[in-house]
């Protein structure tokens, strides 16, 4: 075999495809863009979607990619096997409705065999298929020279995920030979389909034949419109293989993190400590390729999985012996590592280094607090074992990894019910996987708009009416003839913008002398046409008609405000924030604009009012708005804004205003800056872990909304008297002051109150087998109240058990205490709360010394105080 580094294998790769008529597809964003129903980018062919299920008609039908991938279904194996990733890249060929089978397996054949690619041994090469799949068994046979000894026949050769494209599918694997198998099972290891390290697959084919139908059996599917391939092969794998590494991690993919994590630990990478540090060079490839496309951590969806990835890390690095943040210092090693085709990730290192330490510094907080926690939980164990669904809950909730837990458990004489977490657990990966197979599923096509390829021009940048012919009617995606209701619409020429770019389409009426209707909405067709969903009001729409198209103007021109605005807040928060700034996402409408952006800490109001006066500045600056069309890389070098995960053309639209802002944009916007007449930021928050939301509104919107807060302001006066809004702040000021001194009064007065109340309770101490008990209603009083209450009681009565509690709005409030011998004598408060609570159908509890809980029948007192003196040996 030759001696290829990751780099080399990778780009032969894509020029081997590259020679055989594909187009190489750059990599997506591991964060899918327009697909919710996706978490990650989980494979190559996840972000070309649009194309499989028939969205968008590809510029060529052959198309190659090396595809930034994610999948955590398996983070536990992660370190242990030999091919186990989090972050991988995936290398993939593609035919649109081109190329089946046949080319499919030579192309394969052709790459993993040739001496002038990777030339790997042919007898090492072993291949599955599916039984009833008899063309494919056939080409391997007839059209290699595979030895056929080497083809399996599974069921399990079916790709298939809900509803939509699926069908056959055939893999090739290869034979690492016999230090890999120490049972030596041989090739009984392949051909029963058994877990080992020997037979690792590099390439899977799926041959997308069929629609998948809800209902129907396999022999029922239909076959597609449009027959597809999907080929995917893991780098890492055929890395491991080329450079004879023992398993992935053992490649020049991995061991410069681990070289550099080395310096670090105390441990070295050998026997044992091998998968620690195997995960934490996984681990933070996973991250820093995740926060660079976008991700941040937070507490659900794929932050809460990011979150969990760095935790995870973080505790292998504390096997280790790195008892402090480390990992952020390995995101420059991972980007060195990997600029040669990611060189976007050394723009990002400082920024993303930041990230990452702020989050290691609140998980190692995380971590002595979950001690803490289980520690309590320890107390509670009545018989020495920690419950299964409770040690979930600290793994699953808390972010407090089991490995720990049980090591602090065993360390304290306590088991762990390992069975019950491993049930917890099954049943969450269940949830998972049933939730992962209903969103990977792919759209059905529609062959009518696949195959549409009539041309339609848009010139809605110029002018909002235009004449236009009838060019392509359907309903529900399949072509008619007319339509006298409801369907889709597609004309020679728009000036209907189509939804895209996070603007939403344009509103309006179509018209002739024989019919009217409204356009209610616009979308982009496979082969980007603009889509109109239209609802006839009078007339029949039919093929060829001719007629009068207009956008709704005053609804055009409030989304060109909102988006011009757009352009001048991003440029405005790179200024007043800093450079590091970049979007993560936006909606434009007619109402306002959502303008989402990376910061990793909170927008000072100081910050907003300077963000909002320099747009207004902007805007009073009247900078002319100028459109230009240019080739993508010139103008990336000319200094536009791109979104790094946004798909361009080769030649796209750059719109300046003035020198304050220059971005890559499709959208549509005024044609000065002073158009926008006013800007006003109404909100400012979080929706993630370093992702901050901006709204704002515009025009007349704006200027509304300042006469609105004036209003609001002018009320105010009248009802403080101040006779103007000038003094309002003052009169405010004042209030306040005077509030707090009543407050401390009131304070104080309420302290000798109760003060005055425990000294009345002294008087009904009851003395039981050498404890003081006091068991009293304190009327109109809270518990804040009743708690004071016992500080003074328990520093006059030295071994005492107090039940304090009152009735209050239909509820009932308990406080007790119980001092070390009442604890001693088997007394605890929070059992006693507990009761009462229960009891009085409540909730509650709390410490063996303070507790405090409440309830919902009053009526239940009486019962309460009963059971309570009972237990106590009380008879008065």
């Amino acid at each position: 075999m030759k001696e290829l580094s990751s780099a080399q294998i990778r780009q032969m790769f894509l020029d081997f495809f590259k020679a055989k008529g594909h187009m190489i597809e750059p990599s997506a964003s591991l964060v899918p863009i327009n697909d919710p129903t996706l978490l990650w980018i989980n494979a190559g062919v996840a972000a070309l979607k649009k194309y499989f299920d028939g969205t968008i008609k590809p510029a060529c039908p052959r198309i190659a990619n090396a595809q930034k991938s994610i999948r955590t279904n398996d983070i536990e194996n992660v370190g242990k096997t030999a091919r186990h990733n989090t972050f991988f890249e995936m290398l993939g060929n593609f035919s649109i409705g081109d190329y089946f089978k046949k080319e499919a397996i030579l192309f394969a054949w052709e790459f993993l065999t040739s001496d002038r690619y990777l030339g790997l041994d042919k007898s090492r090469l072993y291949v599955t298929v599916h039984p009833d799949d008899v063309e494919a068994y056939q080409i391997w046979v007839n059209d290699t020279d595979l030895d056929p000894k080497h083809i399996l026949k599974t069921e399990g050769n079916f790709w298939e995920i809900g509803e939509g494209p699926c069908g056959p599918d055939t893999e090739i694997f290869y034979d690492r030979g016999k230090q890999y198998d120490p049972d030596e099972l041989g090739d009984r290891a392949f051909f029963e389909e058994l877990e080992n390290d020997r037979y690792i697959e590099i390439w899977n084919i799926v041959f997308s034949q069929y629609e998948a139908k809800e209902g129907l059996s396999r022999s029922e599917y239909k076959e597609l419109p449009q027959k597809n391939i999907d080929t995917g092969m893991g780098l890492e794998r055929l890395v491991c293989i080329m450079q004879k590494g023992e398993t992935n991690y053992d490649t020049d993919l991995f061991l410069p993190i681990i070289e550099e994590t080395i310096k670090h630990a105390k441990n070295l990478y050998e026997n044992d400590y091998k998968v620690a540090y195997r995960v934490v060079a996984d681990h933070i490839r996973t991250i820093t390729f995740a926060l660079s496309d976008g991700a941040m951590f937070s507490n659900e969806g794929r932050g809460y999985v990011l979150r969990r990835v760095l935790r995870r890390a973080v505790r292998y690095g504390i096997k280790l012996g790195i008892n402090e943040p480390f990992i952020f210092k390995l995101v420059n090693v991972v980007a060195e590592n990997m600029r040669s085709f990611y060189p976007y990730l050394m723009e990002k290192v400082d920024y993303i280094s930041e990230l990452v330490k702020i989050e290691e510094e609140r998980f190692h907080k995380t971590l002595a607090a979950g001690e803490k926690l289980l520690l309590d939980v320890m107390k509670e164990s009545e018989d020495n074992e920690l419950a299964g669904d409770v040690v979930f809950k600290l793994y699953d909730t808390f972010g407090f990894p089991y490995e720990l837990t049980k090591e602090i458990a065993l360390e304290s004489g306590y088991k762990v019910d390992e069975k019950g977490f491993k049930e917890s657990m099954q049943k969450q990966r269940e949830r998972a996987r049933n939730a992962r197979a209903e969103m990977e599923s792919m759209s059905s096509q529609s062959a009518d708009l696949i195959n549409f390829t009539l041309k339609s021009e848009f010139c809605g940048y110029e002018v909002l009416k235009c004449e236009a012919k009838v060019i392509g009617l359907f309903k529900y995606g399949e072509a008619v003839d007319e339509i006298d209701n409801e369907g889709e619409a597609i004309f020679s020429m728009t000036p209907f913008y189509a939804e895209s770019g996070g603007q939403i389409a344009d509103r309006g009426v179509i018209s002739s002398e024989y019919i009217n209707g409204d356009v209610i909405d616009v979308r982009k067709a496979p082969n980007k046409q603009h889509l109109h969903y239209i609802k006839i009001n009078d007339g029949v729409l039919r093929l060829n008609d001719k007629l009068r198209l207009e956008v709704f103007e005053d609804r055009r021109n409030l989304i060109r405000n909102n988006h011009s605005s757009a352009h001048l807040l991003q440029a405005a928060l790179k200024t007043i924030l800093g450079k590091h700034i970049t979007q993560a996402g936006s909606y434009v409408s007619d109402k306002y604009l959502r303008f989402d952006f990376t910061h990793f800490a909170k927008v000072e109001q100081e910050q907003l009012r300077e963000i909002e006066k320099l747009v207004n500045d902007y805007i009073y600056q009247a900078h002319n708005v100028t459109t230009n069309i240019m080739d993508l890389d010139h103008a990336k070098d000319s200094g536009a804004t791109a979104l790094f995960d946004e798909k361009y053309d080769k030649l796209v639209r750059v719109v300046s205003m003035g020198d304050v802002s220059k971005e890559l944009c499709g959208g549509t916007h005024v044609s000065n800056t002073a158009n926008i007449g006013l800007f006003k930021i109404v909100s400012e928050e979080s929706i993630g872990s370093g992702i901050r939301r901006i709204t704002s509104i515009s025009g007349k919107d704006a200027y509304e909304a300042f006469l609105n807060e004036q209003d609001r302001l002018i009320k105010v006066s009248q009802l403080l008297k101040t006779g103007s809004i000038v003094n309002v702040v003052e009169k405010i000021e004042q209030l306040i002051l005077e509030n707090k001194q009543l407050n401390d009064i009131i304070f104080e007065q309420n302290n000798r109150l109760m003060a005055l109340k425990a000294q009345q309770l002294l008087d009904d101490v009851r003395v039981i087998n050498d404890l003081n008990i006091i068991i009293a209603q304190i009327k109109d009083a809270s518990s804040d109240n009743l708690k004071t209450i016992i500080d003074n009681l328990k520093n006059k009565l030295k071994d005492s058990l107090i039940f304090l509690y009152n009735v209050s709005d239909d509820k009932v409030i308990y406080v007790v205490y119980c001092s070390e011998k009442a604890i001693a004598n088997g007394y605890k408060a929070g059992d006693i709360a507990k009761e009462a609570a229960i009891l009085s159908q409540g909730n509650g509890g709390g410490r063996a010394d303070m507790a405090q809980s409440g309830g919902k029948d009053t009526s239940a007192i009486t019962n309460v105080l009963d059971q309570l003196k009972s237990k106590l040996g009380i008879k008065f």
